[in-house]
């Protein structure tokens, strides 16, 4: 309840405030020597009896003020006996402004007093369009604004008259696109992953033609299912993200006739390897990392038994791995904390690659020696088997065993002599 009087030099009008829904008490204070009982009489200009009590104790409401449920109206009766006839008003209403008069009738005298009761209201016109501003004071009769979330909230409007201050308040809540909250948003997504482009108005809200399009190549996502089956979420599910992906989107709906769009860029984050020195290096790496302040690697691996292990927090774009095999994920931050994260796993194979070329490179002259050698006997075991096996179809043979041995010697004597020559 707001309860202000002023009182006037020149006039006999008590001036009373009261703010649009809440209650206000117009003050009627007998001052004779003895005012009950009393017969009493509010009354308001042009509007006819307010309420009326006469001075055998029974009410009367106007018809304007009374209906079977309650009244608005009334003069709590236990003040009666101290002179106190003020009025309450409840549920303020704009056209209960106006001048009311307090008519006290005792034993045949009668006196008048006259109130000036105004009401203050507070009014808020939501213009649906996307905008971000600071925490401000305001000034003027009438104030117009752009919506945003940031905007929701109570509202006081406040009168200054000489010294008294008279306050109206009003609740504004914002409708229309919350997802994304703003214009540009940045949201992060890892390459090969599942990502969904928001897209959700207000629930209360029912857009039409609502699309998300890609701002630079100006065509609509049409390719991908949507995330929900609700009338206020258009948001679209990515399955794979693609290095294409990457750029800015707009999201649009009609609300009553009025166009309403919210813009966002979608970066794409992901792990490159690379070797140096025969150490592998991971490098996170992504479409726009300007708003990028500091990256977190995470290593997880597991034993035989399946059991986790994770090892130390290591910072930095790019760290090495050796033998920290398993899961590596990137995590990137901006000042307002996680933007994101990615994962890579890191295969034996990729560990000992490394190794393995070094060991090649090192120990080439002892392979091929080592292949030389194994020719080689290859060849003597071949010549011998093929021995064998002419020794043993000869001893089936006796005779032809002994003309084989004598020209076997003699071509030993021969080369021999040839030798000596």
């Amino acid at each position: 309840m707001i309860f202000l009087l002023t009182k006037g030099v020149r006039s006999e009008v008590t001036e009373v405030v009261g703010e649009a829904g809440s209650q206000v008490v117009l003050p009627c204070i007998c001052e004779a020597a003895q005012c009950d009982p009393a017969a009493i009489t509010w009354s308001k200009d042009n509007k006819g009896t307010v309420w009326r009590k006469q001075s055998s104790g029974l009410q009367y409401w106007g018809s304007n003020w009374f209906n079977r449920e309650n009244s608005r109206v009334q003069c709590p009766h236990l003040k009666f006996a101290k002179g106190d006839y003020s009025l309450e008003i409840n549920g303020l209403k704009e056209d209960d402004a106006g001048l009311y008069t307090c008519k006290v009738e005792i034993k045949g005298h009668s006196t008048d007093k006259r109130i000036m009761l105004r009401i203050i209201e507070g009014k808020m016109q939501v213009i649906l369009e996307p905008y971000a501003p600071k925490t401000r004071t305001l000034s003027g009769r009438a104030v117009d604004v752009q919506a945003s979330d940031k905007l929701a909230g109570t509202w006081t409007c406040s009168v200054h008259r000489s010294s008294n201050v008279w306050s109206a308040s009003v609740e504004l809540s914002v409708t229309g696109i919350i997802q994304p909250p703003k214009q540009d948003t940045k949201l992060y997504a890892a390459l090969g992953s599942s990502f969904t482009m928001p897209c959700v108005f207000s629930p209360s809200l029912s857009p039409k033609a609502v699309l998300v399009e890609k701002l630079d190549s100006g065509f609509q996502i049409f390719n991908n299912r949507s995330a929900s089956s609700s009338s206020w979420d258009k948001s679209i599910v990515i399955q794979e993200v693609v290095p294409e992906n990457e750029g800015r989107y707009r999201c649009g709906g009609t609300i009553q006739e009025r166009r309403l769009s919210q813009t966002m860029q979608l970066v794409v984050a992901k792990i490159v390897k690379s070797k140096k020195k025969g150490t592998t290096m991971l490098s996170c790496q992504l479409s726009d990392p300007s708003e990028v302040t500091d990256y977190q690697w995470v290593h997880v691996s597991y034993d035989i038994n399946g059991t986790e292990s994770v090892g130390p927090v290591q910072y930095g774009q790019t760290v090495p791995v050796k033998e920290d095999l398993g899961e590596w994920t990137c995590r990137y931050l901006g000042t307002n904390g996680l933007l994101g994260n990615v994962t890579t796993q890191v295969h034996v194979m990729a560990g000992l690659s490394g190794e393995i070329s070094s060991g090649v490179s090192s120990n080439t002259g002892t392979v091929v020696g080592l292949s030389f050698l194994l020719i080689i006997l290859l060849l003597v075991l071949a010549q011998m088997y093929k021995n064998h096996r002419r020794r043993r179809r000869i001893l089936q043979y006796p005779a032809l065993e002994t003309i084989v041995h004598t020209i076997s010697n003699e071509r030993e004597e021969r080369e021999k002599d040839r030798v000596k020559k």
